[in-house]
C-alpha cells in the first residue's frame, strides 16, 4: 500500500503515498487546505477521494514542485487518482469515467528568435 505514484501537468510534479488512515491530506507538510487556500484548488484535490467514495478511509502524503498553483492542484489529483488505482484495481471506472486518469500534456510553447513571445510578432509597419 506504500506505492508512491506521479503525477504531472504543465511544470508540476507531484507523488502522492497513500495508506489506510483517518482522511488527513499533506502536501509538503502542510494540511491540504492551508497549502491551497481557494476553494476550487481544494475540490480538485478532493475529487479523485470523492468520485471513489474513499474520503475519510485514506491518508494521503504528497511532495509538489515546479508550475504553478493550478498545474500543482491538477498534478496531485492525478497522482492520488494513481495511487487509489493501486491500492483498489476497481475504483478505475468511476475515475476514468470522470477523466480524473487523463494526462493533460499541454505545456507552454516556448519562445522564437524574432518574437516577441512564442507566436507574437513585432507591430508591422509599412512606412
Amino acid at each position: 500500500m506504500d506505492k508512491v505514484t506521479v503525477g504531472r501537468r504543465k511544470a508540476a510534479v507531484a507523488r502522492a503515498t497513500v495508506k489506510a488512515g483517518k482522511g488527513s491530506i499533506l502536501i509538503n507538510g502542510k494540511d491540504y487546505k492551508d497549502y491551497f487556500p481557494e476553494a476550487y484548488l481544494q475540490h480538485k484535490v478532493e475529487a479523485p477521494l470523492k468520485v471513489s467514495e474513499l474520503e475519510g478511509s485514506l491518508d494521503v502524503s504528497i511532495n509538489v514542485f515546479g508550475g504553478g498553483v493550478k498545474g500543482q492542484a491538477e498534478a496531485i489529483s492525478l497522482a492520488i487518482a494513481r495511487s487509489i488505482i493501486v491500492t483498489n484495481e476497481d475504483k478505475r471506472p468511476a475515475l476514468k469515467k470522470e477523466k480524473l486518469l487523463r494526462r493533460d500534456a499541454r505545456v507552454v510553447e516556448r519562445k522564437k528568435t524574432g518574437l516577441r513571445k512564442a507566436r507574437k510578432r513585432e507591430q508591422y509597419s509599412k512606412r
